[in-house]
């Protein structure tokens, strides 16, 4: 939860930034997400964001300067008000960072998805070369972070048995348990791919733009397309679209999968990776709200069920 002072110290960063000449002005700030791991909040044309708890300083300064030097890929991080530094400022217990205001994707317009761009977005950043001391990419932290939270708030629900056994049937690597893969982990990756990580940027109609640095790093860039792909083994993401997805990634030029054929053998191991991760945070919340599972998320439970009996090894075709 957010702390108390946390909000309004935020949004009085966010005015500070917005209006460097220190004037008053008859905006409104807004707060986009108040998460455990995110508090961000716009003001005008600027947003100011306080991460996670615990975020290492350094690693964070770094990703930054990813950010920075790949304008046209990610949203370029703006300057703090004072000092005018894109390091990030402390606040309590949290870094911020400041960032321009871009355009999201229309969550009512799943229709106007913008699956393309997405998709050679990401093509563009695997292919771009990695800053010396960029951290690893932080995509299996994230999955055995929600796994360890189903293990805390739910170990009694009758879908955490299906999710722990396809966990465990994945490789050490892919459960944050040991170093990736090193003949498939030097690309540069984005480290939590959804459909909410783009905006357009200049707003309102820019170019899409890929946000949020806080998982950015070097690894396997396969994990970057493993959500679109286990939405589509899972039957929640229409045909049409994952094939416009994929093909666009590899129209531009994309490392994580053969140029043509069959690309599962690529994407199997992280896209069963986010399937648990996906299923594991739905238990956990639907526990937490006292409700049983919706549709989508006991779409995503049956498919740990059926990937549990398949070792990952063995696996071809995504199980439909």
């Amino acid at each position: 939860m957010t702390t108390a002072p946390l909000l309004p110290e935020l949004t009085a960063q966010a005015a500070r930034a917005a209006h460097t000449d220190g004037r008053n002005c008859p905006c409104e700030a807004t707060v986009l997400a108040t998460r455990p791991d995110a508090t961000v909040v716009r003001h005008a044309g600027t947003v100011a964001k306080a991460h996670a708890p615990g975020t290492d300083p350094t690693e964070l300064a770094l990703r930054l300067t990813a950010a920075a030097r790949l304008p046209g890929i990610l949203l370029p991080p703006l300057p703090a008000p004072r000092p005018a530094t894109t390091t990030p400022t402390a606040l309590h217990d949290r870094l911020v960072t400041f960032w321009p205001y871009g355009t999201p994707v229309d969550p009512d317009a799943p229709e106007a998805a913008p699956w393309e761009a997405a998709a050679t977005l990401l093509a563009r950043l695997h292919r771009s070369p990695a800053p010396p001391g960029l951290p690893p990419m932080r995509g299996p932290e994230k999955a055995a972070r929600a796994v360890t939270r189903l293990r805390t708030a739910a170990p009694g629900h009758p879908a955490a048995r299906p999710i722990l056994r396809a966990w465990t049937a994945l490789p050490a690597w892919a459960r944050a348990e040991a170093p990736m893969p090193a003949a498939a982990s030097g690309a540069l990756c984005h480290g939590d791919l959804h459909l909410g990580q783009l905006v357009r940027y200049p707003a309102p109609g820019g170019p899409w733009l890929l946000i949020d640095v806080d998982d950015l790093g070097t690894g396997v860039p396969a994990w970057d397309l493993a959500r679109p792909a286990a939405w589509f083994a899972c039957g929640l993401l229409p045909p049409e679209e994952w094939t416009r997805f994929l093909g666009a990634y590899r129209a531009a030029g994309g490392p994580a999968v053969p140029a043509d054929g069959d690309p599962w053998a690529a994407l199997d191991t992280a896209a069963r990776a986010l399937t648990v991760q996906t299923a594991a945070l739905a238990v956990a919340r639907a526990t937490a709200a006292h409700r049983p599972l919706d549709e989508v998320e006991q779409a995503v439970v049956d498919a740990c069920d059926r990937m549990s009996g398949v070792p990952v090894e063995l696996a071809g075709d995504p199980a439909k």
